[in-house]
């Protein structure tokens, strides 16, 4: 059997869900203003974190009385700082549906020892949020990176809650809409759907968050690099860009470069049509054929970024080993690169649809899934 190898290939084969692939129209240059062997602390080093700040709020519509601060960790020590500082004062709920969100129950359990209440989900499927008590601050994903699940929309959460939302929004901000009023922690990191560099993550506080802080101090000892408070006042600095710890100025300068090209692309009305239009693609694709499906098969908790796949194909036999055969292949033509499932997640696929990605890439790679299957269908049949 002669398997037809597709003509066209994606001019970008990055398709990793983290880190993302960089703007379209990066390139190194893009870090020649950055001010290195500079003090952060320097007038230059002030306003470059000031205007991370600042453009963030902008683009993602953040209300002005909410606080942005740069933390150490990415997306992981912006939700940890949130849990350690906040949870304790109300009885805790845990909402998970993916392996980060199991984390974070891990976490609030075993390490903080919390009575929480832990609703999950299997992968593909998201909890029944009408069953969530907002009485109780509440801890979930927005998105779930590894599962491809997402929150609907902002509906099931009430504006009279009594506890505080804690959201991590890593592979959601930028790309979806947020509503603001019904979240009260929101992290994510510069390393998703911004494809900025690693190890900087980003903690939005509202109003009721920093209330919180002021008024309530843990039972647990906080090491230095969660303390968001001083005298039972709020670090003012941390949220106007003296960050905790020492930032890259490289990394700033790379996330203020990609600021700048979602603000040419139409701020986040355009990052969201874009991510859409790349998972229309691969919608597309699935509908064509019966042999491979969505994680998550309900449209409406399916992620736009990180979008899981799944073969369904009677013939596979051992579905882990077919999924890295498949990616393996792809990697080799070079026309996909790190598109495996999460190593937690069932056997599959995982291809990053995020706005830095262009719809011609991905449309691209569809033919290539094809062409990849049917190789490897074929090496089974050989092989039995």
């Amino acid at each position: 059997m002669v398997i037809e190898t597709p003509a066209v290939r994606p001019a970008n084969p990055r398709f990793s869900s983290g880190p993302c692939a960089k703007p379209p129209t990066w390139t190194p240059d893009a870090l020649a203003d950055a001010p290195l062997g500079r003090s952060h602390r320097a007038a230059v080093g002030k306003d470059k974190l000031k205007a991370a700040i600042e453009e963030t709020r902008e683009i993602l519509g953040i209300p002005a009385d909410y606080k942005i601060g740069i933390v150490p960790a990415s997306d992981t020590g912006a939700v940890e700082m949130a849990m350690w500082s906040l949870l304790g004062a109300r009885p805790v709920e845990m909402l998970a549906w993916e392996s980060f969100g199991a984390g974070w129950v891990t976490d609030v359990v075993k390490q903080l020892k919390l009575d929480a209440v832990v609703k999950t989900a299997d992968y593909g499927e998201i909890v029944d949020l009408a069953s969530v008590d907002f009485n109780n601050d509440v801890v979930f994903t927005w998105n779930g990176t590894t599962s491809g699940v997402r929150v609907p929309n902002g509906d099931f959460i009430p504006a009279d809650r009594e506890g505080l939302t804690i959201c991590d929004a890593t592979s959601a901000a930028f790309a979806m809409d947020l509503p603001w009023d019904k979240l009260d922690v929101t992290t994510f990191s510069w390393q998703k759907v911004l494809g900025g560099e690693a190890a900087h993550g980003m903690l939005i506080l509202s109003p009721r968050a920093v209330e919180r802080l002021e008024s309530y101090t843990p039972a647990w000892p906080l090491p230095k690099i969660f303390r968001l408070t001083k005298g039972g006042k709020l670090i003012d600095g941390i949220f106007s860009g003296a960050t905790i710890n020492t930032p890259s100025m490289l990394c700033v300068e790379d996330y203020l470069f990609a600021l700048n090209w979602a603000r040419e692309q139409g701020g986040l009305k355009g990052l969201i049509a874009r991510a859409d239009a790349n998972t229309a693609e691969v919608a597309k694709f699935v509908e064509a054929h019966d042999w491979i499906d969505f994680l998550a098969e309900d449209p409406a908790i399916r992620s736009n970024t990180s979008v899981c796949l799944k073969f369904t194909d009677p013939r596979i036999t051992d579905g882990a080993a077919f999924a890295k055969a498949v990616a393996k292949r792809l990697e080799a033509e070079g026309v996909a690169l790190d598109i495996g499932a999460y190593r937690d997640a069932p056997a599959g696929l995982r291809i990053w649809c995020g706005g830095t990605v262009e719809t011609a890439d991905v449309a691209a790679l569809m033919p290539w899934l094809n062409w990849a299957f049917e190789a490897e269908i074929a090496a089974l049949a050989e092989a039995a």
